[in-house]
This record gives structure tokens, sequence and C-alpha cells, in this order.
């Protein structure tokens, strides 16, 4: 292996998944899933909720990139909130 060859597999970036907080919402959990997008966090989450004795999910994927995962946390949060509260168990479906 060469030396540019081993200088690029230093800086390869494998995707990670940046594992957040986990809130419980009007029977609903809301698992925060903050993911990697250019240098900052998107906004992302996975809603679940038992429903007839079977568990529903939704991801939860919105297009805003914060600096921080503590602020992309609490952004992620508001509006996963704000969205349960206007579309209920439709999230689903």
């Amino acid at each position: 292996m060469g030396f540019i060859s081993s200088l690029a597999q230093m800086f390869k970036s494998e995707p990670v998944e940046v594992v957040g907080k986990t809130l419980e919402y009007k029977g609903y959990s809301i698992e925060v899933k903050p993911r990697p997008v250019n240098g900052q966090f998107g906004v992302g989450a996975r809603i679940t909720k038992v429903i007839d004795s079977e568990l529903k999910e939704h991801m939860f994927i919105r297009a805003d990139s914060l600096p921080s995962k503590e602020v992309c946390e609490e952004v992620t949060l508001n509006k996963a909130r704000m969205t349960l509260d206007q579309m209920g168990d439709r999230i689903f479906g």
C-alpha cells in the first residue's frame, strides 16, 4: 500500500449511528437518533407505540441539521412531540 492509499484509508469515514436519549410521551416512545450530516447532526427519531398488542414504528426524519448533538436532541424531541400532538396514531399509517 502506497503513502497516498494509506493516508486515504486513515481518513475514510464509516457511517456512525449516534444514539440519543429516549422519552415516553403520551403513550409513545421517542428514541432520538441524530445522524451525521456533513459534520453536523440531523434530526431523526424512532417513534413506537403498542396498539392492539402490535408494536407500531415510525422513522421520524427531518431535513434540519444542527451543530451539536445536544441541540439536535432537544429540537428532535420538540418536533416529534408537536407531530404526535397533531397526528396521533395516524403517524403509523
